[in-house]
């Protein structure tokens, strides 16, 4: 009845509610804002727009173009720190050569580091930490904020510079680069202090009269390699951490997203300046695989994290043992979609497989299918499964690929560019194995070259169905705009489907709510599924709240955002003190003290017993023990 008077409420009333709610909020920040440190307010600052990001730029077109380029002619070029800006070909450079996958048009070079640039990089970033490392989190909100409002105020500038690099569409760029990278800012800022406050911790009857703490101090100068798949958000999320944990950062930038990280990493370095810091703190390189050695096994670096794929982290995990520097490895994953039907045998509402089709095809489809936690296969349940076929098909068919930059008017794009085309013939074969297995594709299954952009790297959307878990491409992490799904018969069929790959990095669970039962089944799946996170009725939300980011398996070890991602870098320091030191402190009894006398072994037994003693019995007996008696 209770329930019934609630959905009765007149629409006048909800509208009532909402404004009041509206108004408590506004209240709040208000408040909040009256009461923060003038000391922690945003400083404006500006960063140089690329040329490349300005209006009526036109790059030329590379011939199959590559990051490595076949340099030939013999042109010169004039170098602007590690950004080459009159770009001319010159003879056996090693300079990465920057394009944008989209279209193919040359965007820069960047010149590699060298072993001597890696080490003064270290030096100045050590040097600058000694300082950093004494300022208080006043100071460090201040750098996080002015880099907030600096993100928000120049989304158009910053978006188009990732999608220039990375080949992805603009809303792809505002959802994956300013959202992420703004929530992440949004967080530290309102919960870092907490996370890194000096924790107390419980003692006990032998220990009562200490008192005991665990601190979280900065390690020094910390280093991160990350992928090119989020140029913006890869490469300051790390020193967003890193600062406020109160390091250094070097951040390795992918060669395929050189260009753009020198525009990024200006952005944060110009931020300290602004407030008054040594913008040495935060620096970028990038670098050709026969240098990143020296980088990784770097003795003056504290900590690692490593975004890549299994056979890199390898290797990076075998050189940074060298100096002993611990690692965050996060290898990518094999994420199911699992889609369950109602335990009575029931299809789910029509809206909510509308729903639930949406939030798969973004899952895919998002930045080309090029992303870490993005969704790598369907399985779902008989019911669930016939009805998506039906639903996914057109809606994939009709997506349209292609650049995202200054459209005509009325046209859109849905599906961008990939980073390079160097998967393409593994995919078609896995595509192909696939069907030749029993699959059916019903979209796409090829690369596709764009009608007026034939440099760019395209790949059709695809839809594969009835896929089972003995086809490589049901094992084989894709980082591409393939969808796949594949059917169980049950929960616990879906959840072996899900198991059986070698990842275990993020999950997506859906299914009814409406009943006890429903609600039961949703939650025995989740807890069954080998993966370091779970959203359950919707798509990697998870990293949108700034939970810890990490998996199981082969998709690495560690964790990074949230608390747990923040102490990560920082030295755990566990300190134990006098609770009251006026009064009472620790002294060796005499039979205990060197040389020891005799009964020093009965004290000592008695001191154990005292301690961990269950019953009053062995306590008293402990007691006993202790005073000889």
């Amino acid at each position: 009845m209770a329930i019934q008077q609630y959905l009765s409420v007149p629409i006048v009333d909800w509208q009532t509610a909402v404004i009041n709610v509206l108004i408590v909020l506004v209240g709040i920040l208000v408040l909040r804002h009256l009461t923060r440190s003038k000391d922690e307010d945003a400083v404006t600052f500006s960063v140089p727009v690329p040329e490349q990001c300005r209006p009526g730029w036109e790059g030329k077109v590379l011939q199959d173009p590559a990051i490595k380029a076949c340099l030939t002619a013999g042109y010169k070029r004039v170098a602007c720190g590690n950004f080459i800006t009159d770009l001319h070909k010159v003879s056996g450079s090693t300079a990465v050569q920057c394009y944008s996958p989209a279209t193919g048009q040359l965007l820069g070079l960047v010149n590699p580091s060298t072993p001597d640039g890696i080490d003064r990089a270290v030096a100045k970033a050590a040097k600058a930490q000694v300082e950093w490392a004494q300022t208080t989190f006043v100071q460090r909100r201040q750098v996080l904020r002015s880099l907030l409002n600096f993100v928000l105020d120049n989304q158009d500038t910053i978006v188009r510079a990732a999608c220039l690099d990375s080949g992805k569409t603009r809303v792809d760029g505002v959802l994956g680069e300013i959202f992420v990278t703004a929530e992440k800012l949004k967080w530290t800022l309102n919960h870092g202090e907490k996370a890194l406050k000096p924790e107390r911790r419980p003692s006990n009857r032998l220990m009562f009269y200490k008192k005991n703490e665990v601190r979280y101090e900065p390690m020094g100068v910390v280093a991160s390699c990350v992928s090119w798949n989020y140029p913006l958000h890869n490469l300051l999320g790390p020193v967003i951490s890193a600062l406020f944990a109160g390091n250094a950062i070097i951040v390795k930038c992918s060669e395929q997203t050189a260009w753009s990280s020198q525009y990024f990493v200006n952005i944060a370095r110009s931020a300290l300046v602004a407030c008054g810091h040594d913008p040495d703190l935060v620096q970028v390189l990038a670098c050709w695989s026969q240098t990143a050695g020296h980088f990784t096994s770097h003795p003056g670096i504290s900590h690692l994290t490593f975004i890549g794929s299994k056979p890199v982290a390898h290797e990076v995990l075998k050189s940074a043992a060298k100096s002993l520097t611990p690692v965050c490895v996060e290898l990518g994953g094999k994420d199911a979609a699992i889609v369950l039907d109602h335990p009575a045998g029931k299809a789910s509402s029509e809206s909510e497989m509308q729903r639930v089709t949406s939030i798969i095809m973004r899952g895919f489809f998002q930045s080309s299918g090029q992303n870490c936690i993005g969704m790598e296969r369907v399985i779902a349940m008989p019911i669930a499964y016939n009805r998506l076929i039906t639903l996914l098909t057109p809606r994939i068919q009709a997506l349209r690929s292609g650049p995202d930059l200054d459209l005509p008017v009325g046209q859109q794009v849905d599906v961008g560019a990939m980073i390079s085309s160097a998967s393409f013939d593994r995919l078609e074969s896995l595509v192909s194995q696939a069907v030749a297995q029993g699959a059916r594709l019903l979209a796409g299954g090829r690369r596709l070259t764009h009608q007026l952009h034939s440099a760019g790297h395209y790949f059709q959307p695809t839809l594969l169905v009835d896929v089972t878990s003995s086809m490589r491409i049901a094992q084989e992490e894709l980082f591409a705009p393939i969808c796949i799904l594949m059917c169980a018969d049950s929960p616990s069929h879906a959840v072996e489907i899900t198991n059986s790959t070698i990842f275990g990095l993020g999950c997506s669970v859906f299914g009814p709510t409406g009943s006890s039962a429903a609600r039961a089944q949703l939650e025995w799946v989740t807890q069954r599924v080998k993966a370091g996170m779970v959203a359950l009725n919707d798509f990697a939300v998870f990293y949108a709240v700034q939970l810890p980011f990490g998996g199981v398996g082969n998709s690495g070890y560690g964790r990074f955002a949230g608390e747990e991602g923040l102490r990560s870098l920082c030295n755990v320091k566990s300190v134990c003190s006098d609770r009251w030191p006026g009064l009472i402190k620790t002294a060796i009894p005499g039979k205990l003290d060197y040389p020891m006398g005799e009964g020093a072994y009965a004290m000592g037994k008695g001191v154990i017993e005292f301690g961990y003693g269950e019953s009053l019995g062995r306590i008293v007996a402990g007691i006993r023990r202790m005073i000889g008696v």
